[in-house]
């Protein structure tokens, strides 16, 4: 896998200074305007006309369609869903003719939009929407490669009390709300999750719920389905996901985690211990949370911006960690297999 990352990589970056150079060079009516606009006043109308391209949707992909379809459908609209905040560099995105080719050799609009830094810079992941609370499954997005999820727990267990929520006890964890964000920090999946268990301590000034939101909560093996066909197939980011993880009675497969809790990088952050998500979030990405209230949806946005911010790092610890999985492995295993038939 890292043999097959850092193939395509070089590729991609091959292919963006070729488009560089090649705009440069061979479109000199673009430069001429270019000269004139840099020693002339532009006039009102020629203002007007710069901010209406920009806020254009991105071009349709020229010719005939190449490569894999669902990555020539998610492709072009990448600078216009993430351009905001950005330079002006940015703000173009990849152009038709890079994004024709990313496809043909199935490079992925993640691999894309983190060669152009698209979400990073200024933290616009991190107020990419606001969230919708209990909206379930978002309808009409195109979930990639990478996801992150966060959950929210009350206390269960016996206590002293017949009340609910009310007494000792709750020294167990439930789950009570689960929040999934994509690559881009846009919101997946968000549910409250009626816990299978009496609640001893809904642990309000932490997670901010209380019974009344258990109104609307989704059936836990609801939500569990949901959230495992999210995970099928995909690499799950997280802050101590295990937790997670068991929380939903689910299982995924190490090689497809990448955890920034045990991130090598970021464990000057912990004192000794595993560094709590605020203080990555301060001291990395300068940005406050958990103040009040937890919000899973926005400690799933910090734990992708956090992996995002250092991917390349994450993905070298990663092919340490798990040598057998880059790509020249795979194939002499199967030459040895065909052998011995």
């Amino acid at each position: 896998m890292a043999t097959e990352l850092s193939s395509n990589w070089k590729k991609l970056q091959a292919q963006i200074q070729a488009e560089s150079t090649t705009s440069s060079t061979t479109n000199p009516t673009a430069r001429k305007r270019k000269a004139t606009q840099t020693t002339t006043k532009s006039s009102p109308p020629a203002k007007r006309q710069k901010s209406k391209s920009l806020a254009a949707p991105a071009p349709q992909l020229p010719g005939r369609p190449v490569g894999n379809a669902k990555a020539r459908a998610r492709i072009p609209n990448l600078s216009a869903r993430m351009g905001a905040g950005q330079s002006s560099k940015i703000d173009t995105g990849p152009s038709p003719s890079l994004a024709s080719w990313a496809a043909e050799n199935d490079i992925s609009p993640e691999s894309l939009a983190e060669a152009y830094g698209l979400g990073l810079r200024n933290n616009s992941l991190l107020t990419s929407e606001k969230e919708k609370v209990n909206a379930g499954l978002t309808e009409g997005l195109e979930v990639g490669k990478y996801i992150a999820i966060d959950c929210e727990m009350v206390g269960v267990g016996e206590g002293d009390c017949e009340m609910v929520g009310v007494g000792e006890g709750g020294y167990e964890s439930a789950l009570a709300r689960v929040s999934v964000v994509d690559f881009h920090g846009r919101q997946v999946y968000d549910s409250y999750v009626k816990p299978r268990e009496r609640v001893a301590d809904w642990r309000t000034a932490i997670t901010g719920l209380t019974p009344k939101h258990m109104r609307s909560a989704r059936d836990f093996h609801e939500v569990q389905a949901q959230v495992a066909e999210l995970l099928r197939d995909r690499i799950l980011i997280g802050h101590d996901v295990k937790h997670d993880l068991d929380a939903l009675k689910l299982s995924h497969s190490v090689r497809d985690i990448r955890d920034t809790s045990k991130f090598p990088g970021f464990r000057q952050y912990g004192n000794g211990r595993k560094p709590a998500l605020a203080r990555l979030a301060k001291e990395i990405l300068g940005v406050e949370i958990q103040s009040g209230a937890h919000s899973s949806v926005e400690d799933a946005k910090v734990a992708m911006a956090l992996f995002r911010r250092h991917k390349p790092a994450f993905d070298v610890d990663h092919a340490n960690r798990f040598p057998m999985t880059t790509g020249t492995a795979k194939p002499r295993a199967k030459k040895t297999k065909k052998k011995k038939k």
